[in-house]
């Protein structure tokens, strides 16, 4: 079988996330200008902005703050994707805000992360906002964290503070259940162990930035994937006399399917099994994850947009009643007994705020109990009733299907994301 699209090997997805005036921006524009991922002209652009500012040397954050608004403020704004490739692989990089009452655009670009490069001043340590990435990561269940301690220029490449710091973050993101952390000593400003080895730090053995960003192993196989289908729209036959079943469109959330595979349709819970299936309009044996595809089914079954079709013997269990950890993301807080929206992949159903039964503080990892509400960038567990039920996997075991959203009825505004628990499952620290 061949892989293509975002399940090629050779791809990685990555979200960068750090405190203010921490230098992430630099770090990502020393990246791709050192990998030699800029356009001619977008380097030209770059030294004529630097110029105009009044710098003798090339400001690499300008590379990533395209906004005029992040140019004029210096500070990133909104999420910015950044495509760059070396010999070895190919990347798609999220590059998140680092002030706080941005968290919400992190959860944004780590939702679909596979790793999280975490950077912080060496001069300044784990902050709040250090602890608060590292807890969205966990959170989002990005497997892999890279802690980028920067600016060690300005604490004369002190190997001591680099230890001291790695292993409180390492301890802290261990806490919440992060499964792997390297730590990485850099200079942004100067290029040291960002792509080419620093020559002031000869004490560091391990990798740069970049050669680990290469090398980490990422599992791209959809066949060790439970397999998922959320209906998106159903294809009618194009004559009112074709014998033809209806096909059902969307995109594969999860896994792999094949022609002749028992499949189970829920909430209906009716079994069939697929009789074909079509990829950009040409027939194939098997599609997955993220394959946009028409599945056409072998029996006539009543299904809709916001069904979801699974392999019979793996189905997600069927619930109204949903416990996840959540991260609150509007201003208006969450409270309990609010009634609102839940959307999970397609589907859109009724809910109400049944408790909120803790809330995570941050600095020492402490569970704030019985809170009553949560304020924008809070992070929480929520208990919810569906008017409907949900074919809901604990995001544990597959985080596309995992995942939902909590949305204001009234606007239509995003207030909340969550990640379904199950099996016993109490926050972050589950494994």
């Amino acid at each position: 079988m061949t892989m293509t699209g975002d399940q090629e090997p050779g791809l990685l997805r990555i979200v960068t996330a750090g405190s203010v005036d921490d230098g992430k921006s630099t770090l990502v524009g020393r990246l791709l200008h050192d990998s030699k991922s800029v356009l001619a002209d977008q380097l030209e652009a770059v030294e004529n902005a630097s110029r105009s500012r009044g710098r003798q040397d090339l400001d690499l954050a300008l590379l990533t703050d395209g906004l005029r608004a992040e140019r004029e403020q210096g500070i990133t704004i909104d999420v910015a994707y950044r495509y760059f490739a070396t010999p070895r692989r190919r990347f798609i990089l999220a590059d998140t805000p680092g002030h706080v009452e941005y968290t919400r655009n992190m959860v944004t670009g780590a939702s679909t992360a596979e790793l999280a490069v975490v950077l912080l001043d060496a001069r300044h340590g784990v902050v709040e906002q250090t602890r608060r990435h590292a807890a969205v990561a966990a959170l989002l269940r990005v497997p892999h964290v890279v802690l980028a301690v920067n600016k060690m220029d300005l604490v004369g490449h002190d190997e001591g503070v680099f230890a001291r710091i790695a292993g409180e973050f390492t301890a802290y993101a261990t806490r919440l259940g992060v499964p792997a952390v390297t730590a990485v000593p850099v200079s942004a400003l100067k290029g040291d162990n960002v792509v080419e080895p620093s020559a002031h730090m000869d004490w560091y053995p391990g990798p740069t930035v970049l050669e680990h960003l290469e090398s980490v192993h990422i599992d791209h196989d959809p066949r060790r994937r439970v397999a998922r289908f959320p209906v998106q729209c159903v294809i009618r036959p194009r004559t009112a006399g074709s014998s033809g079943h209806r096909g059902y469109a969307g995109k594969i959330a999860s896994g792999l399917f094949h022609v002749g595979q028992e499949v189970t349709v829920l909430p209906s819970g009716r079994t069939t099994t697929i009789a074909a299936i079509d990829v950009l309009g040409r027939r194939a044996r098997a599609a997955w994850a993220p394959q946009s595809v028409s599945l056409h089914l072998a029996d006539d079954l009543d299904v809709s947009r916001g069904d979801m079709i699974a392999p019979a013997g793996v189905l997600p269990p069927l619930t109204r009643d949903v416990t996840a950890t959540v991260c609150h993301l509007h201003e208006n807080p969450l409270a309990k007994g609010a009634r609102v929206l839940l959307r999970h992949g397609t589907r859109t159903v009724r809910a109400v705020v049944k408790d909120i039964p803790d809330r995570l503080a941050l600095d020492d990892l402490s569970s704030d109990p019985d809170p009553g509400r949560l304020g924008v960038n809070d992070i929480g567990r929520v208990v919810l009733r569906t008017a409907e039920p949900l074919p809901l996997d604990a995001y544990a075991d597959c985080r596309r299907t995992g995942s939902f959203i909590l949305i204001d009825a009234a606007d239509g505004s995003t207030l909340t994301a969550g990640m379904a628990l199950g099996n016993g499952r109490q926050g972050l620290d589950a494994p």
